[in-house]
């Protein structure tokens, strides 16, 4: 049975995706996914398409920058997709794709987690800002 060296195995693991290894790509993508627009934005495009303002309504406190740039960045990681329509005025609608539609039930177990969790986090924050 051939040994293998730490060099072998580190490059081994990169190809497996671990995401404690330093130079593992899904560190990038999962920076990106915990981002707070990525996890409002995914749930707010579960219903159907939907236009870039239709979003902005629906997420308080996005900038049109930050809704932009971000929707730019689901797009480009397969997660969304952008339909133009041609008319007047041009209409852009925003939508999962299959992908998209697999992060979903994460994404919204995580948010759903943080509404339901958030009067024990504020007072996890109490008692630990408390101590001397």
């Amino acid at each position: 049975m051939a040994t293998t060296t730490a060099a072998q195995r580190r490059e081994q693991a990169k190809r497996d995706y671990d995401a404690f290894l330093e130079a593992c790509p899904t560190r990038e993508l999962l920076s990106r996914l915990t981002d707070k627009w990525v996890a409002l934005v995914i749930p707010a495009l579960a219903g159907g398409p939907q236009r870039h303002g239709e979003l902005a309504g629906r997420i308080a406190g996005v900038s049109q920058k930050m809704l932009t740039q971000t929707l730019r960045t689901l797009e480009r990681d397969g997660l969304v997709t952008r339909t133009v329509t041609a008319s007047v005025p041009v209409r852009v609608d925003y939508e999962l794709t299959p992908l998209g539609h697999e992060l979903f039930p994460v994404m919204v177990a995580i948010k759903n987690w943080a509404e339901l969790h958030m009067d024990r986090v504020f007072e996890a924050r109490t008692q630990y800002d408390a101590r001397p």
